[in-house]
Formats: C-alpha cells, structure tokens, sequence
C-alpha cells in the first residue's frame, strides 16, 4: 500500500510539473513569433527602401 501512494504522489508531481513546461513553452513561443514577425516586417521594409533608392 505504501508503494502505491508514493507511485501515486510521483505520478501527481510529475503532472504538475510538465503543465508547467508547457506554459513555459507556450510563453516563449509567443514571445519569439512576435520577434519573428518584427523581423520579418523589418526585412520586407528594408528590401523595399532598396529598390525605392535605386530609382
């Protein structure tokens, strides 16, 4: 019985722990597609200003 509560309470840690792994990650990938997008727009502007000056 005493093995079966500790195999319990390691399941239940573990559990929590990984919601916790999966908000972080959601949280960082947020944060780099935002990075991502600023980026991308940055080099879609700078591209365009390029071919404007040469005219």
């Amino acid at each position: 019985m005493k093995k079966l509560n500790i195999s319990l309470f390691v399941l239940a840690m573990v559990a929590l722990s990984s919601c916790t792994v999966i908000g972080g990650i959601f949280k960082a990938g947020a944060a780099v597609g935002v990075i991502a997008v600023i980026v991308i727009i940055g080099i879609i502007l700078w591209i365009i200003s390029a071919f404007r000056g040469k005219q």
